[in-house]
């Protein structure tokens, strides 16, 4: 088949018109809850920006697909190339078993018993005359309960193809999130050949191209709408996700970040996860080779085996404090519980001749013995201990000498360590000391599964720790020198200080204990000319430092499974977080940790360029930009990896050490306002100039914000693009969700260049944003009727869609123009806001969301009573709407309190977790709530009523109190009656008290005698 180059340079793309996206969020959370399972988490999981992979993937697809005037062909094509359609199930390992099937569909009526039993029979093995045999019985629906699994199995008469259709329907009796909540695979998890197999024929006839695997469609994908395989382009590489993907799918990629620990992971998706088997098998054998050498060295050092031959596995130290009160000297931790499962405990036992405790470690400990260790010896901010009968309390804050300083921060009287420390003066406030030991016994060490055991420290032990101190110390300026141990201070920031604040440690190698600057240095010494090790290095660095919590095993609980005894990550909330009692790997189980990379591996062979370089120095051009760029200071990438760059800048191999080894914080785009649209806008200004005219971009940023809507249709306006389409993504899961306003989900903006300077008014835009924003919303819920009628159980598009692609469509209109008012957009985006001066974008962007808000009427609401509510009203029925549809994510609610402009809607939430979200029933607003627009309105005024029927107050003393609370109570009876129905109809489901109590008031207006 012969593919005409540039046949589709001016069509529109797929994700322009269309995008599941409901079925991308539900498989976008699948792969975040998948947590090491996931595919770069390989790597390194410190950075916890990635998007997902099918995330990435759907904007790609998307992307180079084309809008055809077939809409259901379109979305059915697109579904089958993501793997995220029916059949696509099936291969994905979510089938059903015989048992399972009729269990299914015969209760749900989808299934008579009369196909049953003519599907199916029942085959039970049996032994005759010594010989295995199959005995063949009918089937009748009345056993199905006692049937053994595998014990009913198809008739041998029915086809493959009848199978086929009734395991379909299996599948499809479940909703989406239901079959990705299951232990189906994900895409990515399975062989890509055989997955895809099955759709080229329907794909290939309905794109006119002749593929037969992804890159080759991608490929002739991109010859028909840009001329040539398409190059993708990422200026804030990240984590490496969209460059990953990209390639993998079949793109040449260009990816750049200025921080050189982002353009690291992105080499290793490129090189390590997607070299070809060969090379993957070379890396793993040199890096075994490594740990392999250096596991040598430190058992000849005799440094982490005791003298029966057992190999320690952790060490846990404790921070210690001489306490002002006593002169004793107590170690701190804010529990001495070392294993709920082996109730093993830290004791403290008092020695009155060194003023001091030893600590003894206990195991098989009683119940009561282990929640008492649990208080720990600090306690709220407090060192807490008993001593000769009495508790013995001192703040924390006075033993640390905390001090308000004159320019407001918080001083203290800890020494600043010195680039020469790695261990506690003697004379420091705080000191530090080892007090358990975790064993691998000498017959199971080495083995996958060790037997271990915790054990007191001995004098050997401290020796031992001596013995690694005196090393340390004889060899750290010569190592600092030759970069194999940091030498780098640690630069004052607001996550950086931290360490310098509460520990007084100045330097980043003061993150480390002894054993961890030897094992480092060890490793960076054998790793030289090794980019692979790098990578594997800095896995280590999150797993290995005084920042590691030492997380006790727990038995588990109903809902909570088992976990084991464990050593956190340094990052897993992204912060500097010392710790008052940490645990320590040993050698042995970090390069065992680090030698795996749990065999994820795809061949990539598409051509790829990385560089360390800002996004506003990309000088390379792409067909498509697909970026997620930094947002309202989120993480501190631009700190928090300094803590690595610290271990890696001195010595980097190729093609490291092309790249600038610094965090370039100064040129770090962040936070928002006048400097962040700027950067920002120069950013993508340049971006824009790199794309062809048919280019396109899509920008995926959060919205929690409002004022992000505003920065971004700002930084698309004096970019030189517009906007022609926006879907929102729920990429988080509540494990997920950050603390501090961290990104819950995700909006894709799709962007083209604007090739035409156009000139519009104001009042010129009304009708013309209005229609748009009308065709748009008409064509979606279109082909929810349409997935509806074809047998689908949910919507393809939920409210958050509707109102994203009203936004969207809205923008589409607006930032086509360059002038509005007379005013060129691109200076006026430009321009630095002043509190008390007017806002000309955020004045139309709230202009259009408004808009885009009116079309979004829920079902059995009138339109005109719709455009009466006010925005707490609309937010309040809206709610209603959705949960009664039995949604319960926090963010829906965020969503549409910004769309409605309800600032204080937390005022009208029952909850306001993650995953249980719910407004206030009638009865929990009770008297509450009688202030600002939502208590003087008729809603607040109808749920009143609501309560004191529910409380049994006289119906007519309801009616009078109605009365009092609406002004212009005659004129606004339909009004009333309306909201009570809608009540009555949204409540009836999960709150029938309520809605009988909205029936009878409606019932009660309705009928009362006016005059």
């Amino acid at each position: 088949m012969s593919i005409e180059p540039l046949a589709w340079r001016d069509r529109p793309s797929l994700i322009e018109r269309l995008l599941p996206a409901q079925k991308i969020s539900a498989e976008a959370q699948k792969e975040r809850k998948a947590g090491a399972g996931q595919t770069l988490t390989a790597l390194g999981s410190y950075w916890k920006g990635r998007k997902p992979l099918i995330l990435v993937k759907a904007c790609v697809l998307g992307a180079l697909l084309p809008a055809t005037d077939n809409a259901e062909a379109d979305l059915a094509v697109f579904e089958k190339l993501m793997a995220i359609d029916d059949e696509a199930f099936l291969r994905r390992e979510f089938r059903p078993s015989c048992l399972d099937l009729v269990k299914r569909l015969h209760p749900r009526g989808e299934l008579s018993a009369e196909d049953a039993e003519r599907l199916f029979e029942v085959r039970r093995r049996t032994v005759v005359e010594g010989k295995t045999a199959w005995v063949v019985e009918a089937f009748s629906i009345s056993d199905v309960e006692n049937l053994g699994r595998g014990v009913l199995q198809w008739r041998e008469s029915v086809t493959e193809s009848e199978r086929h259709v009734w395991q379909l329907r299996w599948i499809q009796s479940f909703t989406y999130m239901e079959r990705v909540a299951s232990p189906t695979k994900r895409p990515e998890e399975l062989d890509q050949e055989d997955l895809f197999k099955p759709v080229w024929d329907e794909v290939n006839a309905h794109l006119g191209t002749d593929a037969r695997n992804l890159p080759a469609l991608v490929e002739q994908l991109g010859v028909l709408r840009f001329g040539r395989r398409p190059r993708v382009g990422d200026t804030f590489c990240g984590g490496g996700s969209i460059p990953f993907e990209a390639a993998r799918l079949g793109c040449d990629v260009y990816a750049s970040d200025l921080n050189p620990i982002a353009c690291m992971l992105t080499w290793g998706a490129l090189n390590v996860i997607g070299a070809p088997e060969a090379r993957r098998g070379e890396i793993e054998e040199a890096q075994a080779a490594i740990a392999a050498a250096v596991d040598r060295e430190i058992t000849e050092l005799s440094i982490e085996h005791d003298c029966k031959g057992n190999r320690a596995k952790a060490y846990l130290y404790c921070v210690e404090v001489k306490c002002p009160q006593t002169g004793w000297m107590v170690p701190l931790a804010p529990s001495w519980v070392i294993s709920r499962t082996r109730n093993v405990v830290a004791r403290l036992v008092p020695d009155p001749e060194r003023r001091r405790f030893d600590i003894e470690i206990a195991s098989g400990v009683s119940a009561g013995e282990l929640e008492e260790a649990n208080k720990g010896t600090i306690q709220g901010g407090q060192l807490v201990y008993g001593l000769n009968g009495e508790t013995v309390r001192t703040e924390f804050k006075t033993i640390r000498g905390d001090t308000r300083l004159p320019d407001g921060t918080t001083g203290n009287r800890l020494r600043k360590w010195e680039k020469g420390d790695f261990v506690p003066q003697p004379d420091d406030i705080l000191q530090e000391r080892l007090y358990c030991v975790q064993w691998s016994t000498r017959e199971t060490s080495g083995s996958a599964r060790p037997s271990t055991f915790f054990a007191t420290v001995t004098e050997e032990d401290l020796e031992r720790e001596r013995r690694v101190e005196g090393l340390v110390r004889e060899n750290l300026p010569r190592w600092q020198a030759e970069g194999l141990v940091p030498d780098m201070p640690i630069e004052p920031g607001e996550k950086t200080d931290e360490p310098i604040r509460t520990r007084g440690w100045t330097y980043w190698h003061h993150l480390f204990n002894a054993r961890q600057i030897l094992l480092f240095a060890l490793l960076q010494k054998r790793s030289a000319e090794r980019p692979e090790s790098f990578l594997q290095i800095a896995k280590g660095l999150d797993r290995s430092s005084r920042l590691c919590r030492w997380h006790p095993s727990s038995p588990g609980r109903p809902g909570v499974a088992a976990s084991g005894d464990k050593i956190e990550q340094v990052f897993d909330n992204q912060a500097f977080n010392p710790q008052l009692n940490f645990g320590c790997r040993s050698a042995a189980e970090l390069l065992a940790y680090l030698d795996r990379y749990e065999g994820k591996r795809f061949d990539i062979s598409s051509e790829r360029s990385i560089h360390a370089a800002a996004a506003i120095d990309c000088t390379a051009p792409c067909h498509v930009f697909i970026t997620d760029p930094p947002y309202a200071d989120a993480i501190r990438y631009e700190e928090i990896t300094e803590y690595f760059i610290a271990w890696l800048r001195k010595n980097p191999p190729a093609p490291f050490s092309e790249w600038v080894w610094d965090s370039r914080r100064h040129r770090a785009i962040k936070g928002t306002g006048d400097d962040f649209r700027r950067e920002m806008t120069a950013a993508y200004g340049v971006m824009s100039a790199l794309m062809p005219d048919n280019g396109i971009q899509i920008v995926m940023f959060t919205h929690q914000d409002a004022s992000v809507w505003a920065d971004m249709a700002a930084i698309v306006w004096g970019a030189g693009l517009r906007v022609t389409a926006a879907w929102y993504i729920a990429t988080e899961t509540s494990s997920d969700l950050k603390k501090g306003g961290y990104v819950q989900g995700t909006v894709l903006l799709v962007l083209r260049k604007r090739l035409q300077q156009l000139s519009a008014y104001r009042d010129e835009l009304v009708q013309e944003v209005r229609a748009e924003v009308a065709r748009q919303i008409e064509t979606m819920t279109g082909l929810n009727q349409i997935a509806k009628g074809a047998g689908r159980s949910e919507n393809l598009f939920e409210d958050q869609d509707l109102q994203m692609a009203g936004y969207a469509a809205a923008l589409r209109i607006l930032t086509g123009y360059s002038r509005i008012d007379g005013q060129d957009m691109a200076a006026e985006a430009l321009r630095p806001r002043q509190a008390s001066s007017s806002d000309t974008v955020k004045e139309i962007i709230d202009f259009a969301v408004q808009v885009a808000n009116e079309y979004l009427v829920p079902e059995g609401i009138d339109p005109s009573l719709w455009e009466r509510l006010s925005g707490p009203e609309r937010f309040y029925i809206r709610m209603l709407d959705i949960e009664a549809g039995g949604a319960k994510k926090l963010d829906n609610y965020q969503n549409f309190a910004k769309a409605f402009r309800f600032g204080d809607y937390t005022s009208l939430m029952a909850s306001t977790k993650a995953n249980d979200a719910r407004l206030k029933t009638a009865l929990e607003l009770k008297r509450a709530e009688f202030e600002g627009e939502f208590g003087k309105s008729p809603l607040r005024a109808v749920l009143f009523a609501l309560y004191e029927l529910q409380r049994e107050v006289d119906i007519d003393e309801v009616i009078s109190h109605l009365r009092d609370l609406v002004p212009g109570y005659l004129t606004r009876r339909e009004d009333l009656m309306a909201l009570a129905s809608a009540i009555a109809a949204k409540r009836e489901l999960k709150l029938p008290a309520e809605a009988q109590a909205a029936r009878i008031l409606f019932s009660r207006i309705r009928n009362e005698r006016l005059g």
